[in-house]
């Protein structure tokens, strides 16, 4: 028998004391992308009916790389956070969830460093 007080024991003790840090990286890029996709239906509306060319000249101004290149990594690590949760509320094979923790998070990085080459090529060229 312990003389420990449980409340004591109990505190600071999360499952992995980085829910609130997951929460609020969560509720930051969900913040971020509410511009982000304000922005991209700015690009969506003022590029409609333009040609290949004036879509990789809006690309290359800085602006618009930049905001392409946070929409497009602020978007996957949303996801990223999101799929998390939802991984670890409903998969129960520890095997399982593992294997998908990964492929997640190695299709959301790989997302990011493919994308990224891509709007840094058109912004570069």
């Amino acid at each position: 028998m312990s003389m420990i007080n449980p409340l004591a024991r109990a505190r600071g003790h999360g499952s992995a004391k980085q829910g609130v840090h997951h929460w609020y990286l969560q509720r930051a890029t969900a913040l971020l992308l509410i511009f982000l996709v304000g922005w991209l239906i700015y690009a969506m509306v003022s590029l409609s009916g333009q040609d290949y060319l004036a879509t990789v000249l809006f690309l290359a101004h800085p602006v618009n790389a930049a905001c392409a290149l946070l929409l497009l990594i602020a978007g996957l690590y949303h996801a990223m956070l999101g799929m998390q949760v939802v991984i670890e509320d409903y998969v129960h094979t520890p095997w399982l969830e593992l294997t998908l923790q990964l492929a997640v998070r190695a299709g959301c990085y790989l997302g990011m460093a493919i994308g990224a080459v891509f709007v840094l090529r058109i912004t570069i060229s």
